[in-house]
């Protein structure tokens, strides 16, 4: 039976929080005309909640159309600096070695679940050389404006649709950065390894409720033998 493991992106794998930060202030000035004054929290987040947050702190009234134009401008927006990703973006620590063990493993499929769109989420990971084993067909991702949980839930059908074979709830881990993500999890009924390289301590994600917590990636031998443990009968 195929193990799903889902990768959170932001602070988990890469940071590109300058290229985010850029990206945003273009897409908010192509939209509305005006420049962006203070962007909303994105830690955990999908980009439709970040979106629309942004839009109400800079006192936009929103319509039907502003969350389609506003990720469409957004993904060209990220498009346009595939240079200043490899420029200014990172790779984190043991982020690369991980992946490549963990491919290494038997029946293991990994993908992204991410809050960030679709063609951004490909657009970091590529431009840093982190795609060659992700499936990024079976991901979830904030483009498609579900709750955290449901995208796991929707990753969890992809892997299933596209490997002929039922991805068990216990057979699923999620890595990520975030109690937001970790509580997601868990509603999906899915494991979690939680790492401390974004904002949340050890303590914190131990609170939320991870199964593992890792200080970070650079240990490529207990982010394999977590996966196993976690997801091995």
């Amino acid at each position: 039976m195929p193990r799903l493991v889902l990768w959170n992106v932001d602070h988990t794998l890469v940071d590109v929080g300058r290229v985010t930060r850029e990206a945003y202030a273009e897409a908010f000035q192509q939209v509305t005309g005006r420049p962006l004054v203070r962007l909303a929290p994105t830690v955990g987040r999908t980009e439709s909640e970040i979106i629309f947050e942004t839009l109400a702190f800079n006192d936009v009234v929103t319509t039907e159309d502003h969350l389609a134009q506003f990720m469409a401008a957004l993904g060209e927006a990220f498009t346009a600096r595939r240079k200043s990703i490899r420029k200014d973006g990172r790779v984190l620590p043991g982020a690369r070695e991980a992946l490549a063990a963990v491919a290494r493993q038997r029946d293991v499929v990994q993908s992204v679940l991410t809050g960030s769109i679709e063609p951004n989420a490909v657009a970091k990971l590529t431009a840093l050389g982190l795609d060659k084993h992700l499936d990024f067909k079976v991901g979830g991702y904030g483009s498609e404006t579900y709750p955290k949980a449901a995208l796991v839930e929707l990753a969890r059908s992809r892997t299933a649709e596209k490997y002929g074979a039922v991805i068990a709830d216990a057979a699923t881990v999620l890595i990520a950065d975030s109690a937001n993500d970790v509580r997601a999890a868990q509603i999906a009924r899915a494991r979690t390894i939680a790492v401390a390289t974004g904002n949340a301590t050890e303590a914190e994600l131990r609170g939320a409720g991870a199964d593992v917590v890792l200080p970070t990636l650079a240990e490529t031998d207990r982010v394999v033998r977590a996966v196993e443990s976690l997801t091995t009968p």
